[in-house]
């Protein structure tokens, strides 16, 4: 018995699925678990496996296409089996219906074109009002132009015509008609030969990229983020002349390399115990206030920005966050990442410092109520006791959800967080 192969469930928010890359092909035979093909959702590539064994009969989704949850992509069954019923293959009354109106349309047109004959024959015997054979090779081409151009605008021609000009790509207007009042008729589509376009300064083509299901999620929740919670924004500029020495002395002592981005969510993660309500989420009729501090940062794919979620971060020492964000982040990269490591986040980090942006402002990560913009660290003059020396400053700006934090909540927070940036040794205590 023949079964049918439907688009899966691959993530909690997915409403279609995109072929990203088929695995087998028709007449292929699998076993119970194999994979057959790779689908793009809206957070990851995800692998499709069948769960009965047969032979690939059809395959009804091309490589590319977006493909509803629940819809059949392939058949699989025993070799040789009929499977019209779920193709829909070898129905007859459909092809007859189609053909009899073909030849009934073929019929009409044959009819129109016998009677455009004739009145082109009949058109023909009356006297001319100029000898067109006298007129130059331009100004017959535009007394034919215009008997083609009524002055309504719309361009006579047969039925048969209008669709053989559509199906060969041909311009109407390009056309000159030798029917009654310069109709377009059958012979003047196939004896058509278009004329060269005059030349014009070359320019580069406009390209159309398609929109991935990752890319579509984004500026879906992005939207619906930027125009629902009440975005403010808020910059502090931070010393970070020790952390650039803590942390050097600290890729010293240790086995990997700890970054600065790894320094920042680790300093967030303390802050966030100490200021809970910037660890919330807005739910309409209360404030959830977040037991876990699980943060999330972005990395950027070709699709856009995705962000991995590291939990517990608080509880969690540098050299480990270092060691999970690196490999969140490499999976990111691959889209090899799975649903449950992109959600459950209670705050979310941007950081574009490795660009050299100073600042900016970041979209708030549904259902966060903040996330924080890290930009580059400066080396700048500063003064201290008095003179002017050289200082290393680093900006960040925190975007919060006014329904859940208030300016003077966010200000403390990012205070809390200058201190720990500050003098790093307080992250310990």
């Amino acid at each position: 018995m023949a079964i049918k192969v439907e688009m899966p469930k691959l993530s909690d928010t997915m409403e279609e699925g995109v072929i990203a890359k088929w695995n087998v092909k028709e007449g292929d035979k699998v076993e119970s678990g194999d994979v057959i093909a790779e689908v793009e959702t809206d957070k990851a590539t995800m692998e499709v496996e069948v769960f009965d064994a047969g032979t690939i009969l059809k395959i009804l989704v091309e490589e590319g296409a977006a493909v509803p949850l629940g819809e059949t992509m392939a058949v699989i069954g025993e070799e040789g089996e009929d499977i019209s019923d779920i193709t829909g293959a070898g129905d007859s009354s459909s092809t007859d219906e189609s053909g009899d109106k073909e030849e009934a349309e073929e019929e009409i047109e044959a009819e129109e074109e016998e009677k455009e004959t004739a009145e082109q024959e009949a058109e023909q015997d009356k006297p001319a009002e100029k000898d067109d054979e006298k007129l130059s090779k331009p100004q017959r081409e535009k007394k034919e132009s215009k008997s083609s151009a009524p002055k309504d605008g719309r361009i006579k021609a047969s039925p048969l015509a209008r669709k053989m000009a559509e199906e060969e790509g041909i311009e109407l207007s390009r056309v000159t008609g030798s029917g009654p009042d310069g109709r377009i008729i059958k012979k003047d589509i196939e004896g058509y030969e278009p004329t060269a376009e005059p030349a014009v300064a070359s320019s580069r083509e406009d390209t159309e990229h398609r929109v991935s299901q990752m890319r579509k999620t984004i500026a879906r929740r992005l939207s619906e983020s930027k125009y629902t919670s009440p975005h403010y924004y808020e910059t502090i500029d931070i010393d970070v002349e020790q952390l650039f020495a803590a942390r050097k002395q600290l890729n010293e002592m240790i086995e990997g390399k700890v970054s600065f981005n790894d320094i920042i969510i680790k300093a967030c993660s303390v802050a966030l115990r100490r200021h809970p309500m910037v660890n919330s989420s807005w739910q309409d009729d209360s404030i959830l206030e977040h037991g876990d501090v699980n943060v999330a940062f972005a990395v950027a794919i070709d699709e856009g920005l995705i962000t991995p979620v590291l939990r517990n971060t608080d509880q969690k020492g540098l050299q480990q966050i270092s060691s999970e964000s690196k490999d969140l982040a490499e999976k990111a990269r691959n889209r090899k990442l799975e649903p449950e490591q992109m959600e459950g986040s209670t705050f979310t980090i941007s950081n574009l410092g490795m660009f050299g942006i100073e600042q900016f402002t970041a979209i708030i990560n549904p259902p966060n109520a903040c996330i924080l913009a890290v930009g580059a660290i400066r080396d700048v003059p500063v003064v201290k006791d008095g003179e002017v020396v050289p200082g290393k400053r680093m900006k960040v700006t925190l975007s919060s959800d006014h329904r859940i934090v208030d300016g003077a909540t966010a200000a403390q927070f990012l205070n809390t967080l200058q201190g720990l940036l500050k003098n790093p040794l307080g992250m310990l205590l």
